[in-house]
């Protein structure tokens, strides 16, 4: 997979075999700080990492790995273990009730019949009406879902437990539970929403050359524009979905603070825990 060129060269993780493996380091937060190189990573799984891939990020250190995969999706694409770092499985169901209120003939339908091949799935499900559904919710899902929420609490409290090591945390492509992790986290440091947009859209660069070449074959299955979303969505990641899920967050707790502290238990303590850590005067 080629990377767009245009993508800053701080998020650049040097590793050969791991997707969208990016540094939140050198964000600016709005007391003019920035975000500290080297301890918040975020990425796809670990399934195909090389052996200096491994070395590489246990040489950061990465103390703490954090898998959002569920057990279905890691079955024949288990982690590669980083040496020395404590491996946490978070598991983040993103289909939420679009799932829950399905028939049983859409689920069928829907199915896992391609679990091992990510992207043909994908096209496949681009003309699924559950898939269609999930795509237009999936963010909405991962901030709203009672169970996610519950989740991303528990992964606040590894994150602000880790003294030493950086934390690398990662789902299946790197893109939508990881991005949510990332804009929570960043939101948590300070960050503006215009920066935790720009980390979410990075995204699109990464698997701009897939969305193309998948788009083309739902095309040539007489896909549409609704069909083309759901590839959009799944291959690379839905900026307008993210953003009208962000506005709802916005228009129900007033602002990020508000969300983190009521909702994921991250006080105003907790989240100058995070700064003294995880943030440094900008150069």
């Amino acid at each position: 997979m080629a990377f767009s060129s245009t993508l800053p060269a701080h998020q650049f993780i040097p590793v050969r075999r791991i997707d969208n493996a990016r540094d939140l380091g050198g964000y600016p937060v709005q007391d003019g700080r920035t975000v500290r190189t080297g301890l918040l990573l975020r990425a796809a799984h670990l399934f195909d990492a090389t052996d200096a891939d491994l070395r590489y990020l246990s040489a950061i250190p990465v103390s703490k790995v954090i898998d959002f995969r569920l057990e279905d999706e890691k079955k024949g694409k288990e982690d590669r273990m980083v040496p020395g770092a404590e491996y946490i499985s978070l598991p983040l169901d993103a289909s939420g009730n679009a799932a829950a209120s399905a028939s049983a003939d859409e689920k069928k339908r829907f199915g896992r019949r391609n679990k091992f091949d990510v992207k043909k799935f994908i096209v496949l499900a681009s003309f699924n009406d559950l898939a269609k559904r999930i795509a237009r919710a999936l963010y909405t899902t991962l901030f709203f879902s009672p169970v996610c929420q519950e989740q991303f609490a528990i992964f606040f409290r590894h994150v602000i437990s880790c003294e030493n090591g950086a934390v690398l945390y990662h789902c299946t492509q790197g893109k939508d539970r990881t991005g949510v992790a990332s804009a929570l986290l960043l939101s948590a440091l300070g960050a503006s929403r215009e920066t935790i947009l720009a980390d979410f859209d990075v995204t699109n660069s990464v698997y701009e050359a897939d969305v193309r070449k998948y788009s083309r074959r739902v095309r040539f299955w007489g896909g549409k524009e609704e069909e083309l979303a759901v590839v959009r969505s799944f291959i690379g990641c839905s900026k307008e979905n993210f953003t009208n899920a962000l506005d709802r967050l916005y228009s129900e707790y007033g602002s990020m603070e508000a969300y983190l502290e009521k909702v994921l238990g991250v006080t105003s303590s907790d989240r100058e825990i995070l700064k003294s850590r995880y943030l440094e005067t900008r150069k």
